[in-house]
């Protein structure tokens, strides 16, 4: 069978994304859970849902994981749109590539609730949960690991990579700990004035341009908040940077995004901490998501899932062919 390659159409599928000037709020919400969203989860991967400090949250089980790891991915989309439906196909198939159980909060969005109302739910769901695997580690259910502590992975795409590096930032250390990687899929890290891709006039991409910041940023808060860390990542004290988690970088070579993200990779060095850039030629804008129409998205997957479980920091897998534990905890909520 013939390895599907239509380059034009995952730019069309991808610009989706794109939160512009032109763009209606309720369309594009729309048109994301329209353009994303599948009934049937591949590789296997079990699906079920649980409130995580008050917040609505997917769960994602693969066959297969390591029963004391989970990944708490926050969506993309502009601050505006993105759900857990058009985001659970794609981190269906990270669970499979990770080996990990993946939670995706239904977290507020903008312009209805702007910033900080996104990071205030994120923050309640990893409480919720670092408590849920606390208490599940204690028990000491694993025969050959019985003092296995929560191992977590905090995923992140586009705008979200602005939520969940605002959430590092304000845990505490014996929080960052537990966190064995970040992964960021095209982070955006700068929303400030200082940034020249905002302040440039007709800067794009295939699917990102100046005028995309700018909008999606004027709706998720005031301009003065941009120039914080916890809306522009990139601006971060050395402070909040020091033993920061592993931290994985994958995006495409073209985007405008790229030099942010290459000097945040280099802050993060500068300080001693450990940065993967995978930078992917010529690809575009969350290129992993467009999976049924270019090779490239499978294989850029393949790779976060062998840095994933080639990093388990002397923790073990275990297979489970049943119901996995967080769903079993849902019916006892019930």
């Amino acid at each position: 069978m013939a390895v599907v390659n239509d380059r034009k159409g995952a730019v069309k599928k991808l610009k989706c994304l794109a939160y512009t000037s032109k763009s209606e709020t309720t369309a594009f919400r729309e048109k994301i859970d329209k353009t994303f969203y599948t009934p049937i989860l591949p590789n296997g991967v079990e699906y079920s849902e649980v409130n995580y400090g008050g917040i609505p949250c997917d769960v994602l089980s693969p066959e297969i994981y390591a029963s004391n790891r989970v990944v708490l991915y926050i969506h993309g989309g502009s601050f505006v749109g993105g759900s857990r439906a058009s985001y659970r196909c794609f981190c269906a198939s990270l669970a499979s590539k990770a080996c990990a159980r993946v939670v995706i909060p239904e977290f507020r969005l903008a312009p209805a609730f702007p910033y900080p109302s996104a990071l205030e739910d994120i923050q309640q769901v990893f409480r919720a949960l670092y408590t849920e695997e606390q208490v599940t580690s204690s028990l000491g259910n694993e025969k050959d690991s019985p003092s296995a502590s929560p191992d977590f992975v905090i995923a992140a795409d586009g705008s979200g990579a602005s939520i969940s590096l605002a959430l590092l930032y304000n845990l505490r250390e014996r929080y960052r700990q537990c966190i064995s990687n970040v992964i960021l899929f095209s982070p955006w890290l700068n929303l400030s004035a200082s940034s020249p891709v905002l302040s440039a006039k007709k800067l794009s991409d295939d699917i990102i341009s100046s005028d995309v910041l700018r909008k999606s940023s004027s709706v998720y808060t005031y301009e003065a908040n941009t120039e914080s860390p916890l809306v522009s990542p990139l601006l971060a004290t050395d402070e909040q940077l020091l033993n920061f988690p592993p931290v994985i970088i994958q995006m495409g070579d073209t985007e405008i995004l790229k030099e942010d993200a290459l000097a945040f990779a280099e802050r993060l060095k500068s300080l001693g901490n450990d940065v993967n850039v995978d930078l992917w030629p010529d690809m575009m804008f969350m290129f992993q998501m467009a999976d049924d129409l270019i090779p490239e998205s499978h294989l850029a997957m393949d790779k976060i899932g062998k840095i994933l479980t080639g990093n388990r920091s002397g923790k073990d897998t275990v297979k489970v062919e049943n119901k996995p534990r967080l769903e079993q905890s849902i019916h006892s909520e019930a």
